[in-house]
């Protein structure tokens, strides 16, 4: 990584990439870091893609993340995963939710569904990390918490200290819903990576 961290982070309409950017972004303001963010929405409301990019830095000028310069592919769901792989630096790594999302457009019968998406991931990039980020949520009760266990996952390949992403987390977090994220935190944290 350069002087400037890159992170992109991938998903679907639905399932909090913008909550999980904003803590992100919390985080580099909270330890004194220059940051941008940019956001595309894909029809999100319909399940399409949603893409946020992060640049964290003494100073950072622009929002745009080049292709092949992110250091951390931050993604829900698999195959948005591959569908970004192409921003991944050859030296970055990929944190990805191990769920599935099929589209409309698979579910109608319009296109198919890619067969054996893990071992796509794989081959696609050389250092993975595959985590149960929405059974960890189901456990504790809310699939909504599966961005903030993906923040605790992403969290473990900074040095920003855990105080700060709480406290982000604090910041940003409907009070009442405030103890299941710092769970969904911890446990992202502490999740065992599979591949």
């Amino acid at each position: 990584m350069g002087d400037i961290l890159n992170i992109s982070l991938v998903g679907v309409g639905g399932q909090g990439t913008l909550l999980a950017s904003n803590i992100l972004c919390q985080v580099a303001l909270l330890t004194g870091k220059d940051v941008k963010k940019n956001e595309v929405h894909g029809m999100a409301q319909r399940g399409g893609s949603v893409v946020s990019q992060v640049r964290v830095g003494e100073r950072v000028h622009s929002p745009m993340i080049a292709l092949g310069e992110t250091d951390i592919l931050l993604s829900f769901e698999k195959v948005e995963a591959l569908r970004f792989a192409h921003y991944l630096s050859p030296d970055g790594i990929a944190l990805v939710n191990d769920q599935e999302i099929r589209p409309v457009t698979v579910s109608s019968g319009l296109s198919q569904w890619p067969d054996d998406l893990n071992g796509r991931l794989k081959s696609t990039f050389s250092k993975l990390e595959l985590i149960p980020a929405l059974d960890i949520a189901r456990d504790l009760g809310n699939i909504r918490a599966v961005n903030v266990v993906m923040i605790g996952a992403l969290a473990n390949h900074t040095d920003i200290p855990d105080d700060i992403w709480r406290e982000s987390i604090r910041q940003l977090v409907k009070p009442k819903f405030l103890e299941l994220n710092l769970k969904a935190y911890d446990a992202g944290r502490s999740a065992m990576a599979c591949a």
